[in-house]
């Protein structure tokens, strides 16, 4: 294990929460009529809170290798614009069922369902639309990789995917290699995506970004096993959404296949693997060190 304390991650998390809500909110539409409540409720979504991680992902892997952070910076809120809008689908009485997020009320209690899914809609295109804009980067083939990675990470064979055998699995016995197949689309794929865009905006395509596909498959893996673990340990107050829901619906975990304690060493053993796969960088990838810890140790 890292002798890289989590706490360096954790304050780097929340000052950059405070300086990406302005980009967030600034790359919005602007109304010009009766289409106004729908993003007031995509503005209600993405300010609803949050750690901020998969944007501060995209940062940090940019700074590697030391892309304008103004770029990095649009690829960020595209990022955010995606999980946000996944979200507030999660949210639905067809999906998970949720009537709160992150202490408030989700989109559909706050609005109603038709609001929250066209929300959803609006920012999942309007982040396509940010990372094809010239503004992102001069390279067409650079946007396009940007675009066609994102779709993937997204889609059916990334977080979508992930989330139709999340609920197809309900009340039946996966096995180990399954139940990680499905949190690596589910969680995984957008992680992955969010620590590949730094090099895919420097252009990069050597060993520097395999090791950092594979620190972020490992973080996403933590990442959920972390969140199962807080469904069944955790109160509602706690992790800003209702707890315990996992059990009810006899959701496919590893917590429920393995058990609290084997599961949370398989969360560290795997926190271990991200951080070995970062050998390739210097100190500059110090702050990625220690966010594989803050993962582990997260309590929300």
């Amino acid at each position: 294990m890292s002798d890289i304390s989590f706490e360096l991650a954790r304050n780097s998390l929340n000052e950059f929460a405070k300086t990406i809500e302005d980009c967030l909110v600034g790359s919005l539409p602007r109304p010009d009529g009766m289409e106004a409540q729908v993003i007031e409720a995509m503005r209600y979504a993405l300010m609803a809170g949050g750690k901020r991680l998969r944007p501060f992902l995209v940062m940090q892997s940019a700074s590697l290798f030391d892309v304008d952070l103004k770029l990095a910076r649009r690829v960020a809120v595209a990022v955010e614009y995606i999980h946000t809008y996944s979200l507030i689908h999660d949210d639905l009485p067809a999906m998970d069922d949720d009537d709160m997020r992150r202490g408030k009320p989700s989109v559909h209690r706050q609005f109603d369902e038709a609001t929250a899914i066209l929300a959803g809609d609006a920012l999942l295109t309007n982040a396509f639309e940010i990372l094809a804009d010239e503004r992102t980067h001069e390279d067409a083939h650079v946007r396009c990789e940007l675009i066609t990675a994102l779709a993937k990470a997204a889609g059916a064979i990334g977080m979508v995917g992930g989330q139709m055998i999340d609920l197809k699995a309900e009340n039946q016995n996966l096995h180990e290699k399954q139940i990680k197949r499905m949190q690596q689309m589910k969680t995984g794929a957008l992680i992955v995506f969010s620590c590949e865009a730094g090099a895919i905006l420097a252009k990069v395509k050597d060993e520097r970004r395999k090791a950092l596909i594979g620190y972020a498959g490992d973080i996403g893996l933590a990442f959920q096993i972390i969140d199962d673990l807080l469904d069944v340990e955790s109160s509602s107050d706690d992790i800003g959404k209702t707890a315990g829901k996992d059990a009810r619906a006899g959701k496919a975990t590893l917590v429920s296949l393995m058990g609290v304690k084997e599961a949370k060493q398989a969360a560290e053993a795997v926190i271990d693997d991200a951080i070995n796969q970062l050998k390739l960088f210097d100190a500059k990838a110090d702050i990625l060190r220690s966010l594989a810890l803050f993962v582990l140790h997260r309590a929300h």
